[in-house]
């Protein structure tokens, strides 16, 4: 994880509007994506880190989840890309255990599309 990365990560944390259990989790699983080699740095993940921080607090908080409507073009899309839908899955059951945060359909589709645009990125 680069500077900046980090950087947004702290701030999540420092502003308050986050839960710090969340911050975690979510560091935790771009470590994970790190050690297995990905490159995990701001371009290439500061909007996937952004989106399951905001999406992990607003169903702790109870709070409605904006429906991303998996149409063909989408799902098209990740059929080319298994290990990324294999991968929001995973992060979805860890969330819910961990968290207690279980992830909609719509939620885990945005996560793969995100974690299928890292995978195409060099290996560190």
């Amino acid at each position: 994880m680069d500077d900046t990365l980090a950087l947004r990560l702290r701030l999540f944390r420092e502003g308050g509007e986050v839960r710090p259990e969340v911050v975690d989790f979510v560091t935790a699983e771009l470590d994970a994506l790190a050690a297995e080699g990905r490159t995990v740095t701001e371009a290439t993940a500061g909007m996937l880190t952004s989106h399951l921080v905001m999406a992990l607090t607003r169903l702790l908080d109870g709070e409605p989840i904006e429906q991303f409507l998996t149409d063909e073009q989408v799902a098209a899309e990740l059929a080319g890309h298994p290990e990324a839908v294999a991968r929001a899955s995973a992060v979805s059951e860890h969330a819910t255990r961990e968290l207690g945060a279980t992830l909609p359909a719509s939620e885990i589709n945005f996560l793969a599309m995100h974690l299928a645009v890292l995978a195409q990125q060099p290996a560190t």
